[in-house]
This record gives C-alpha cells, structure tokens and sequence, in this order.
C-alpha cells in the first residue's frame, strides 16, 4: 500500500529514522568527486590574472538599498537584535515573509510552523538534506544544476540522479524556454529508492522559468511516485520579458509535499547577509527545523531585522519593479556583446546568468593548461582560457554523466553594476581573433 505524503517524510512507521548505517563524513569526502578540485577552487581570484573581471560567481558588486542598510544599522542599535534569536527566525522577519507571501502562495500561512529562517537558502537546503534523506536514498536533480546541491546530498547519504535538460540547438536564436524536459526520461529516472526531487526555478545556470504545463507533468510524477519535492526559488524577483513564475507549492496537492527555499541575498543584494528562508507543510519544516538549530542554532539577529525591512518596504517602494528593469538593462549588454560577436548564447527569461556557446572558441594546440583543467570538459578549458587571454572569468557547469550536453557551454554573471559589464563585453569582443570561422 503506497504511502502518504506524512508517512514518506517520517518513514513508514512514523518513526525517526536510524543513522545507524550512515557512512561518516570523513569516509565520503575521501570518495571519487569530493576529493576532486571543484570549479570553484579552480576558476578563483588566486589562480586566474589579477585583473581579471569576475562573471564566474554569482554576488553583486554592489551594495543593498541604503534604506535597508539602514534598517541594520538601527537593528544593530538595539538591544535584542544583537542577542539570540529563536531557531524558527526573528518573529518581525517571518510575519513579514507571510504577510508577503499569503497572497503569492493563496492561503494563509503559520509562522509558527510553516515559516523557517536559515542561515542563508544553501543552510536551509542542507537542514533539509540533514532532516530527510537515509543512506541510499536517491535525489533527482535536473542538469545542469546549481553546484552546491550535490555535495549537500551526498554528505547526507543521498545518491544524486541526473535528468538533463535538453537545448533545442536547431534554433538560430535560443531561449531558456528552449531547454526542455523529456517527461519519459524523467519517469525513468525515477526508482523505489526515489526520496525527493529538486525543482529550481528561475534556474540557474540556464535562466530557465519553468512553464506551468512543465511544473504540472512534474507534480503529476511526485504524486504518483510519492515524491518529496524542493522548489528552490530564490530567483523569484528576477524573471523578465512578462513570463509567469508559477510557484510549484500552489499546485493541486503539491503544498504537503514541497519546501520552497527563498533567500534575502538574492533579492536584496545581499548574499553576505546569510539570510534565508523555507515555506512548507509543518510535517516539512519542524524536522528541518531540529536539523537546523544543530547546524547554526540561529541565524544572526541584526540582518534579520534588516531583512524584515526590505519584505515588508519592496512592494511599498516599487523596489521589485525598479531592481528588475536594472536588471534587464545589465542583460542586455552582454547580449549585445554576444550579437556583435555571432556568438550564440542562451537569452534567460529568469536569474541574472547567461550561458554562452563556447563551442567556436578556439585556442593553440599547446597551449598550457593547468592539471585542474585538463581531462576535464571543453567548457573548464575554454573558460580558462578566455580568462587569462581576454580577462572575464566565466564558470563551467555540467556534471560527467552529461557533459555532451553541457561542455558547449559557459556562464557568465551580471549581476554587476554597468561600468564593470561595459568593461567586460569590450574585453570579451576580444574574442573575435579566437571564434573559428564557420
């Protein structure tokens, strides 16, 4: 007899689960990819030119609204703020993600048991990771995805599965809408070891938005199969040209089975802060809750308040609308760039990356690649070489199992302020002497 959405979460019995046979942490780091360099040790302001502009990691160069730094500095001058706050978050900061999302998710939420603040959305996602999964578990994630989810599910016993996402190329022009789901692929990835499948929309790398006909075939799977499901969305502000972020929670039947991550950092240009959230049924979040307040205990208190701020003033100072067409000009340099060059590229209809087609760039035979980068794909050599011959860092993103669909490709951030794209498109039109002619 299947079992219900409550009995997946706690197992079977409504019991707590036994880590008994958990592999220790020290024994995983050891094996195969975790001991390997990853992209981000890799492609650092150590090892690449000291001049070199940064598009490869997603933080901003510039800082939050003043109003909101504001509002830490009045935080900061109390004397609660600068004290201990519950593990479930600062009650200002989660009455003001309700009073904030309500409408967004169409029912009213408890911030007593459906609301919980983390020290940032990658804390909060590993707190559920930490909660959920059992040794031998297996995790669906759609590729390529946002690095950090991999090693969060392995250091807790959990088997990655990867579903691609597949690029329509015989468009002369694609979108993010253009990378799509094969559902009969998606089915077969599914096994009776199946816990829970991760969902991020906008998505990083691609930009992607998923449609609603999309997040429905999703829905349909979890609920057949059972299915936990994590629906990272903490690109939520940044989704352009009119396309509808659908929130996969206000599905039929899907709020029971779904944790949405959010994250301050995000929206408010504040990725330092660590400021994060998860939304979901209490059977989801008092777990992670036990979870969390062993990791961090509580997230600190100031940029809490701060936080609380920004919800409860964007929609007052038409923040979301003003951030949003910043945004839309900074994307619309490097695609310029882009066009000027005959590069293809991936326009995104959400987040503030861009995935170039690196597929023309050439370079010399010799050229001297470090030992990190060799044996890798196409995209970590074509990315190190566009940062040392032209001077932009890009980051690589695939995972092994896939990389005939991945290594065509490169992500490039801008989510920088305009003086510093402009300096880095008139750098990559560099790329002209390297692009080989068709």
């Amino acid at each position: 007899m299947p079992s219900t959405p409550q009995e997946k979460i706690n197992g079977v019995n409504g019991t707590h689960k036994d880590r008994s046979n958990l592999i220790p942490f020290s024994s995983r780091l050891k094996e195969g990819r975790a001991l390997a360099q990853d992209v981000w040790s890799i492609f650092n302001a150590a090892n690449l030119p000291s001049d070199c502009i940064n598009l490869g990691q997603g933080y901003m160069n510039f800082s939050p609204p003043q109003w909101i730094k504001d509002a830490a500095e009045e935080a900061l001058a109390t004397v609660a703020a600068n004290h201990y706050s519950h593990p479930r978050g600062r009650p200002r900061l989660r009455q003001a993600l309700k009073n904030f999302y309500d409408p967004q998710f169409g029912r009213e939420l408890d911030i007593e048991s459906e609301i919980l603040v983390t020290s940032g959305a990658n804390e909060g996602q590993y707190s559920v990771f930490v909660a959920f999964l059992e040794q031998g578990d297996e995790v669906i994630m759609f590729e390529p995805f946002f690095d950090q989810y991999l090693p969060s599910v392995t250091f807790n016993g959990g088997v990655p599965v990867y579903v691609p996402l597949h690029p329509d190329m015989t468009k002369p022009k694609i979108t993010s809408d253009d990378w799509k789901i094969d559902f009969d692929e998606l089915r077969r990835a599914v096994t009776p070891r199946t816990k829970m499948i991760i969902i991020n929309t906008p998505h990083n790398p691609v930009g992607k938005v998923f449609t609603r006909q999309e997040l429905e075939g999703i829905a349909a799977i979890a609920e057949e199969f059972n299915l936990l499901v994590m629906c990272d969305e903490v690109y939520e502000t940044l989704v352009f040209d009119g396309k509808e972020h659908v929130r996969f929670a206000t599905l039929p039947g899907m709020f029971d089975r779904t944790v949405t991550v959010g994250s301050a950092g995000k929206i408010f240009a504040a990725t330092g802060w660590r400021v994060g959230w998860l939304i979901g049924p209490k059977s989801i979040i008092q777990p992670t809750l036990a979870a969390t307040t062993r990791i961090v205990f509580c997230t600190n208190s100031p940029l809490q308040e701060a936080a609380a701020a920004g919800v409860e003033e964007a929609h007052k100072r038409g923040f979301l609308q003003t951030q949003l067409r910043e945004y839309s000009e900074r994307r619309d340099i490097l695609v310029k760039c882009f066009d000027e060059l005959g590069l293809r590229y991936t326009l995104p209809e959400g987040t503030y990356f861009i995935l170039l087609d690196i597929s023309s760039i050439t370079w010399p035979d010799d050229y001297p690649f470090p030992e990190s980068v060799k044996g890798r794909g196409r995209d970590f050599r074509a990315c190190w070489y566009i940062a040392m011959e032209i001077g932009v860092s890009s980051i690589p993103f695939y995972c092994e199992e896939h990389v005939g669909i991945g290594e065509s490709f490169a992500r490039f951030a801008f989510c920088k302020d305009i003086d510093t794209l402009k300096q880095a498109a008139e750098r990559l039109r560099g790329l002209r002497r390297v692009v080989a002619q068709k």
